[in-house]
């Protein structure tokens, strides 16, 4: 395999070196008695002072080099790293490992993490591979560290959780480490943690904590409460934080840059038009002080104005507030995701299996009996799978993780076995094979004409692959479930799978319709070969998802998979009437088939970096802070290659020359985020913005205020519009 060939060139070097000390003469092996210990060759030190972010450093003594494709980082118990940050090498052609990038004198990495609830330390493996470049000319073999480091504090945090000792210490160590502390001059309260809050309906308030670079907030030391309000309850859903581990508090979690907290008003308001909110917090300066505890009361309009405390922020435009979960009520989010479901039946996405049911309601037309139960067992299917989408993301959620509409494409498994399903569906259409009523059990009869567990579960397929696509319409309503109470949620996942269903119900039950279908005939059967292509085509474009989540060898990989399955089939259509022997190789076939799937799993997401498209900033935190500091409009673009709508999007809109005018002419930056495969830094950013899913498109203005999150389905006047007042 590809894979094991890599390993063996990885080591050439090595063995190299080993037979040219075994076979010279003494006096040139003597040569390596000058070479550094591989530790002592590239030293390496970790620093995790700031939550979130580990930062390693190289020392390359001289004569040294390290390669960069040749280095990875795996994640221990309960810690997930995000994409290593690494700087370009220096770039030439090296004769074992092809054209190469590498480090001379130094190098610094940054790796974003994540920590699961309990975690008190940061565990991370370093594996890295470098060479002397002089006389003796020899590479090392990849060496691994381990690294064990404690997760950083609140430095300075108050002496004890009590509120009055809290203080008194806050205070003390205000006294204590002024001018004292790298981290510099702390910032008065009310400019290092600016409040506003404001309403987006009479019911729901969202609250908005922001503060500079370097600061950060306690979750949990944080209270509300409405004055003069009594039989009113509030009930805040906050948002997933940063895990830290404070040496007094234990482990807690804070909020860098921004929060934004939606809060449920409960009882009844009884004509109020305002709200008195009271809100104690606490927060402290990364590596310098923690302040003492704050407390700001602020006078909310029910009607939608904004209230400020703290430094006077800019007025924050309508559009902006679109990022919120729960802007709109149940019955509009009820009526917007009916509506997407709808328009989802159009998408290219859902089309090829909806061919398999357009066959099946054809065949059927004389029949309306078999018409509805096709209808309704296809309904079935739709709607369990949406229930069963909406269950999971809820038990997510409460678990504090976190899910995307279409997220379970990041799985290379799912991906590879999706597309050998479509291949099969595709055979079956194509007449290679002709599913039987005894595998209808087992879900293989997607493409049966006349089974119900045939139509259940093209109606699941048909979930599935409408995953990747989001139709207009959907972006608020699922923003609204991932954000709802448990009930509301599946409210609006179940009212996406009537939408997703209706025109099949429409053609089942009213006769009017039926009608209109053309009789069935000899052509069905040319009609279903031909619908067999568009299977083959989403089976292709499924395998180049794969290619770039997992390279040529995850590619290679489902081929010889898709090989196996169609020899599997062929068997199993030549075999009927073969007895045992027969039906014993189709079921080795079968589970040679399951070989490749299980390796898929295994590969690991290319080590080198992907090459940077021209005039696109790939995105980071620290590189849109560094852009927003230096007064730079920017258009952030979070998108994956499994998302159909991204890819109508880039074709239409961001991949045109008037689009590259229009960034040239407006001096905007153009950062992109590729979700394709799991990424904990990009899901923090989809958070932040309440967004399902991708595409997520903020444009972020030159004057420093809050981003404005356009539609997922983008124009050229939108873009236009919202670029030209970013950039005033």
């Amino acid at each position: 395999m590809p894979s094991t060939i890599g390993r063996l060139a990885a080591r050439l070097p090595a063995l190299a070196l080993l037979l040219g000390l075994l076979c010279a003469p003494s006096a040139p092996a003597q040569d390596t008695d000058n070479l550094l210990p591989v530790t002592e060759a590239y030293k390496l030190s970790a620093d995790a002072a700031t939550p979130g972010v580990l930062k390693l450093h190289w020392t390359i003594a001289p004569d040294y080099y390290l390669y960069r494709g040749r280095m990875k980082f795996k994640g221990g118990d309960g810690v997930t790293l995000g994409e290593a940050q690494l700087p370009d090498g220096e770039k030439h052609h090296d004769e074992y490992l092809g054209d190469v990038e590498t480090y001379h004198h130094g190098v610094d990495a940054s790796i974003p993490y994540t920590v699961a609830a309990g975690t008190t330390r940061l565990a991370v493996s370093v594996q890295y591979q470098g060479c002397h470049e002089v006389e003796p000319k020899i590479c090392y073999p990849p060496h691994t560290e381990k690294l064990d480091l404690p997760l950083p504090a609140a430095a300075g945090a108050p002496a004890t959780p009590a509120a009055g000792n809290a203080l008194g210490a806050a205070l003390d160590r205000l006294g204590s480490n002024a001018g004292t502390t790298a981290a510099g001059a702390p910032l008065p309260a009310e400019q290092a943690f600016r409040f506003e809050a404001l309403a987006q309906g009479p019911k729901q308030l969202l609250l908005r904590w922001t503060m500079p670079k370097g600061y950060y907030l306690y979750r949990d030391q944080t209270t509300l409460k409405l004055a003069d309000a009594a039989g009113l309850t509030l009930h805040p859903a906050w948002p997933a934080g940063t895990a830290h581990h404070d040496e007094h508090y234990g482990d807690v979690t804070v909020y860098f840059d921004q929060v934004e907290l939606p809060v449920t008003v409960d009882g009844d308001l009884a004509g109020r038009m305002r709200l008195a909110l009271q809100a104690s917090f606490q927060g402290c300066q990364d590596g310098g002080l923690c302040y003492p505890l704050m407390t700001r009361t602020v006078d909310i309009d029910l009607n939608g104005g904004a209230a400020t405390s703290g430094t006077p922020a800019p007025e924050l435009p309508p559009a902006d507030l679109a990022g919120g979960p729960l802007q709109v009520s149940l019955l509009a989010a009820l009526l917007l995701a009916l509506g997407g479901g709808l328009v989802l039946n159009l998408m290219p996405c859902v089309l090829p299996v909806l061919s398999i049911k357009a066959v099946s309601v054809l065949e059927s037309g004389e029949n309306r009996a078999t018409a509805r139960r096709h209808a309704l067992f296809y309904t079935a299917g739709v709607l369990s799978s949406f229930a069963a989408l909406g269950l999971g993301i809820l038990a997510l959620r409460a678990a504090g993780h976190a899910m995307g509409w279409g997220s379970q494409l990041q799985q290379p498994l799912l991906v590879g076995a999706l597309a050998c399903v479509m291949l099969a569906v595709g055979l079956s259409m194509s007449g290679v094979v002709q599913f039987g009523a005894s595998l209808g059990n087992t879900g293989a009869n997607l493409a049966n004409r006349s089974g119900p567990v045939g139509d259940f579960f093209t109606g699941v397929l048909a979930v599935v692959v409408a995953s990747p696509c989001t139709a207009p319409f959907m972006g608020s309503a699922l923003a609204y479930a991932f954000a709802a109470p448990m009930l509301s949620a599946l409210l609006v996942f179940l009212a996406l799978g009537v939408g997703l269903a209706l025109p099949f119900l429409a053609v089942g039950f009213v006769p009017a319709l039926a009608r209109l279908l053309p009789k069935p005939g000899r052509w069905m059967e040319t009609l279903k070969q031909v619908l067999a292509f568009p299977m083959y085509l989403t089976a292709a474009w499924l395998v180049w998802v794969l290619a770039n989540q997992r390279g040529a060898d995850a590619v290679g990989l489902v081929l010889v998979a898709m090989v196996l399955l169609a020899m599997t089939l062929w068997w199993f259509e030549r075999s009927r009437s073969r007895g045992a022997p027969g039906k014993l190789m189709v079921a080795v076939l079968a589970l040679a088939t399951l070989v490749p799937l299980y390796l898929l799993a295994q590969v690991p997401p290319p080590s080198a970096a992907a090459v940077a498209e021209e005039g696109v900033v790939a995105y980071s935190p620290q590189k849109l802070a560094e852009l927003r500091a230096a007064g730079t409009p920017v258009f952030v673009d979070m998108t994956a290659d499994w998302c159909v709508t991204c890819k109508a999007n880039e074709h239409a809109v961001l991949g045109t020359q008037a689009f590259r005018d229009l960034l040239q002419r407006t001096g905007a930056v153009y950062m992109k985020g590729d979700w394709t495969d799991v990424n904990p830094t990009i899901s923090a950013f989809l958070q932040q913005y309440h967004s399902p899913g991708v595409p997520l498109y903020v444009v972020f203005p030159k004057n420093g205020g809050p981003g404005k999150q356009l539609s997922t389905v983008l124009t050229r006047s939108m873009i236009e519009r919202a670029l030209t007042e970013a950039a005033r």
